[in-house]
């Protein structure tokens, strides 16, 4: 028979749910775990081909783990408020509630014909008032706690979105959203103290099985800089400029300092400046900059000197200038720097275009006495020189003594930013403050969550500042938990990253009326097991995610302090033409079309295939054509392998080799090399015909199962029993039958395969790295074993020297 994929996969998706296998099963004889997608904001286009991809690696993942006796959580759910939602709605000329809701049965229609195993059961919609009130509640947490707060500051505004935005919603100096160049205004808005956890957030790094890039990234946002804070005092004044520096030891070759435009002291020596209106027009210049354009180092460098006043170095007792520059920022430090040009890049092209000393004070060739001004900045180690009593001590050591020479403290730094919670927009959760002017801001009583949004026909944003929620007077109005006087509530909404940092927490116990979940329902999950999403929430979601995790856990809700144990990036489908999908380039795959022409499981097993989890590559029409035949092969084998047939120690040793390939390969992620190992199977199972029977045909479909779930059910019930192959366990092997199986390693230098060896089953790396040093064409690539540097062995798979 042919296979029909529309009427079996329609016929199985059916059943599933009548049965309800995929409901989450709380067994405590089992072990648990969690598997989670990232939930996905529901947007008017719909699902691209791309998008599966994650989605299709953790049905994969989960699907294998049942098997393997595991009791799964699998949910999914949506982030339907915020700037997308919203905008949508604006073009379409229609309320955001109703396009979201159109929007989420859409998406859910697109998932549901590719077959996931989610408990749907567990679904949870962030603007849903029962799930938003514990958003509420949990911002007044961290309000009790002192880490939700109102200030007056700059912050960047779209004036398109007609909103403030946080440094993380930008792409360069323009909303990430719309692409609209950001300004800055003095605005009030509500903050999260993010910085109070910074240290606590990049020491946990340590323990999460996360890639190395991700938590690079993270390092690089939180940016911990460890330096000193010393003073220069200001020439005939009474008082001091504090700077922060890194490197204390290059303090006798400062020779200019700098200001960020906003510091406090210009307006202070106001009286002294004999230049005042023209630092005012630089000072109203660099405000219209975002803080990524003042830190590009590419850039060309600006500033203005402070005339008629100077600072003296603490340690030469030297005058020197002092100038306000774009690239120095207010909050980072102290928004002041000591200048070191010959020993920083981007003072080095300051004092070159406004012809400051250049005076080199770290020697990298030392003893030599004197040392030449190099043609650009040395920003390395060495000794010092032209330093006083300190030439000849060692960069690193005189970091310290130079800060207590001069009466320094020593200080950490951060990059990161205290979080921008605000959103002057009406698609969102309400903040629950109430404004008294008697009282200041109080917070709304708990037993009055939630603050439900009111329904707005007139939700467009102004450019006032206001946001739309101002506009329902009624709503508005209210009485101060505090004197019971007259009072408004907050019509800010909240940053929708606000809802997606604890919804995991809500999947352990979704339907809980009392609390955001139960401390001993999220002690059966928590934490998630493997967290799968896209590389663009690096920093923001998971940063904002953790934070959340860590304060939630001091309070004593949550007996985890790491929301994610194991968290993996997938890769990106590309057009077909290569280039990013999008309508713009019409090159947008339709999965529901893909679906249609070739079934779902051709889908699934092609997106697994056609590249590593974490790759990128563009969708083939020719590659889908092919793993479209594969199955087909399957299921024209498959009644021809019934009969109990006597098997063979080859085609034994050939199944066993592939029952360990692929699940090593599902536990790593590595789809398509699992998916390769099916194959090769296949076409051994051709090769026998006489020792393919019904065993062989049972280890074939449950191998296949994850991948192709509705065409190995049917197999399965069809030839086997009556009964559905997600239940069964993953199939057995001996491992005295692959024992003694020799496996081909590839060995490369620089990255370069240049040889490969046949090797044994886990052979130890010092045998691996004598057999592949004595090999000859190693030798020709690394002929003085001295020169390497790295001997990197990843048992079973390759060998990478770096010479």
């Amino acid at each position: 028979m042919k296979y029909n994929h529309r009427r079996i996969e329609k016929k199985w998706q059916k059943e599933w749910a009548r049965r309800g296998i995929y409901k989450t099963k709380e067994n405590h004889k089992k072990p648990k775990c969690y598997v989670l997608d990232m939930f996905p904001y529901p947007s008017g286009e719909g699902l691209h081909v791309g998008h599966p991809k994650g989605y299709i690696a953790t049905d994969i993942y989960s699907r294998f783990k049942t098997m393997n006796g595991f009791s799964i959580l699998h949910p999914m759910g949506w982030d339907a408020f915020g700037l997308p939602a919203e905008n949508f709605a604006i073009k379409h000329k229609v309320h955001p509630r109703i396009a979201v809701e159109k929007n989420i049965k859409r998406f859910k229609e697109q998932l549901s014909i590719l077959g996931f195993n989610y408990d749907w059961s567990r679904e949870i919609n962030t603007t849903d008032p029962s799930y938003y009130q514990w958003t509420q509640w949990i911002f007044l947490q961290l309000f009790k706690k002192g880490l939700a707060y109102e200030a007056y500051e700059p912050i960047n505004w779209c004036p398109s979105c007609q909103t403030g935005l946080a440094n993380e919603d930008l792409d360069g100096n323009q909303c990430e959203r719309c692409g609209t160049v950001v300004e800055k205004r003095q605005m009030r808005q509500w903050m999260l103290r993010i910085t109070k956890y910074a240290d606590r957030l990049l020491k946990d790094l340590k323990k999460l099985d996360w890639p190395e890039s991700i938590k690079e990234a993270q390092r690089n946002w939180i940016g911990r800089s460890e330096g000193a804070e010393i003073d220069f005092p200001i020439r005939h004044a009474q008082f001091s400029i504090k700077v922060f520096t890194t490197r204390p030891d290059t303090l006798f070759g400062a020779t200019y300092m700098v200001l960020a435009p906003e510091h406090k002291m210009v307006e202070k020596l106001k009286s002294q400046i004999s230049n005042i209106k023209e630092v005012e027009s630089y000072i109203k210049k660099a405000k219209s900059k975002t803080e990524l354009e003042r830190q590009q180092s590419e850039k060309d460098k600006t500033g203005v000197e402070l005339k008629g006043i100077r600072a003296i170095n603490p340690a030469t007792k030297e005058e020197v200038p002092i100038f306000i520059a774009d690239y120095v920022l207010a909050h980072y430090g102290v928004g002041a720097i000591m200048a070191v040009p010959a020993h920083d890049e981007r003072d080095w092209k300051f004092a070159k275009k406004f012809n400051l000393p250049i005076k080199m004070v770290i020697c990298p060739h030392y003893p030599a006495h004197t040392c030449p001004v190099l043609d650009r900045a040395y920003i390395g180690g060495g000794h010092l020189v032209a330093s006083g009593k300190f030439d000849g001590t060692d960069s690193e050591k005189a970091k310290d003594e130079i800060a207590a020479f001069v009466g320094g403290t020593k200080k950490s730094q951060y990059r990161l930013r205290d979080w921008v919670l605000s959103r002057q927009r009406y698609w969102g959760v309400p903040i629950p403050m109430i404004n008294c002017a008697s009282c200041g801001y109080q917070p709304v009583p708990e037993k009055e969550l939630p603050i439900q949004l009111p329904p707005l026909k007139d939700f467009m944003p102004t450019d006032d500042g206001r946001s739309p929620l101002a506009k329902a007077t009624s709503w508005v109005k209210t009485t101060c938990p505090k004197c019971r006087g007259p009072a408004e509530r907050e019509t800010d909404t909240m940053d929708t990253f606000v809802d997606s940092s604890w919804y995991f927490m809500r999947y352990a116990d979704p339907k809980n009326k009392k609390m955001f979940a139960s401390l001993e329902k999220m002690k059966k999950w928590l934490p998630v097991a493997l967290y799968v999403g896209g590389a663009e929430h690096n920093t923001m979601h998971l940063l904002y995610s953790r934070f959340f995790t860590k304060v939630l856990h001091d309070l004593g809700y949550v007996h985890f302090s790491e929301p994610f144990t194991a968290r993996r990036n997938h890769g990106i489908v590309l057009g077909p033409d290569g280039q990013k999908m999008s309508k713009s380039h019409g090159n947008v795959v339709d999965p529901d079309k893909e679906v249609a022409e070739y079934g779902a499981d051709t889908v699934r097993m092609y997106l697994a295939f056609m590249m590593p989890y974490d790759g990128t590559a563009p969708w083939d029409p020719k590659g889908i054509t092919g793993v479209h035949r594969f199955l087909h092969r399957i299921w024209n084998l498959a009644p021809q392998m019934t009969a109990h047939k006597k098997s063979t120690q080859e085609l034994d040793g050939i199944i066993a080799k592939t029952v360990k390939k692929v699940g090593d390969d599902i536990t790593g992620l590595r789809y398509n090399t699992a998916v390769s190992s099916l194959m090769i199977l296949l076409n051994e199972y051709e090769k026998h015909p006489l020792a393919r029977g019904k065993k062989e045909l049972a280890a074939l479909l449950t191998l296949l199962a994850p991948f192709a779930p509705h065409m190995a059910e049917e197999l399965w019930n069809a030839h086997i029993k009556k009964s559905s192959v997600h239940k069964e366990p993953w199939p057995a092997y001996d491992e005295e039958t692959i024992k003694n199986e020799k496996i081909t390693i590839a060995i490369q230098v620089n990255g370069k395969v240049r040889d490969t060896f046949e090797s044994e089953q886990d052979a130890p790396e010092k045998t691996v790295k004598k057999t592949v040093l004595a090999r000859p064409r190693i030798q020709a690539f690394v002929p003085d074993p001295a020169r390497i540097k790295k001997f990197i062995y990843v048992k079973n798979r390759i060998v990478n020297i770096v010479v």
